[in-house]
């Protein structure tokens, strides 16, 4: 099961398109609520999350998703369960992408050093030791997004790393 986090401020089009084209891969991945169920994204979008950080299975995880956004990044950022799980996929080497601001959550627990990895422009700061990228960078269990534009290229990858063949729903949407 691969999770995405949704927390208050999150980027709707970083997360929504993200769940849309890894479901149309048939990769299985829920929603999860970090600061209530219903969450309210940066522009006023609200989604209800499939289930609720506590109902996160970390024996069942094969990824985790972080999107960005402002004030979602710091508030996923706050998170000790977020925070608990990223170390649990870490330790497991299990796939974590994260894009737009919040691979600055990758950097500042040291998990970015040596690798390429990218984000929004002006949070480079945070992605301590990274060797910096273009708009999408995989390496290793690792996969960094560099905005909202770059959502449906960063599911892509996603897909690609979880063993997948990306072609098929790429030419399914026309995304070509």
């Amino acid at each position: 099961m691969f999770y995405l986090f949704l927390a208050d401020g999150f980027e709707e089009i970083e997360a929504l398109a993200t769940v849309d084209i890894l479901r149309r891969a048939d990769i299985p991945v829920l929603t999860v609520a970090v600061t209530g169920q219903t969450v309210s994204g940066a522009h006023g979008i609200q989604v209800e999350a499939d289930i609720p950080l506590e109902n996160v299975e970390p024996d069942k995880m094969r990824g985790m998703i972080l999107p960005g956004g402002i004030p979602g990044t710091p508030n996923l950022e706050a998170s000790d369960g977020v925070m608990q799980l990223l170390d649990f996929a870490a330790e497991n080497g299990l796939l974590i992408a994260a894009i737009c601001a919040a691979p600055s959550i990758l950097g500042k627990k040291g998990l970015l050093s040596g690798k390429k990895a990218t984000c929004y422009p002006g949070f480079e700061k945070y992605l301590a030791g990274a060797v910096l990228g273009d708009k999408i960078c995989v390496d290793g269990n690792i996969i960094t997004g560099q905005a909202a534009g770059v959502a449906a290229d960063f599911a892509f990858a996603i897909i690609e790393s979880a063993g997948k063949d990306a072609k098929a729903v790429r030419e399914s949407m026309l995304y070509v």
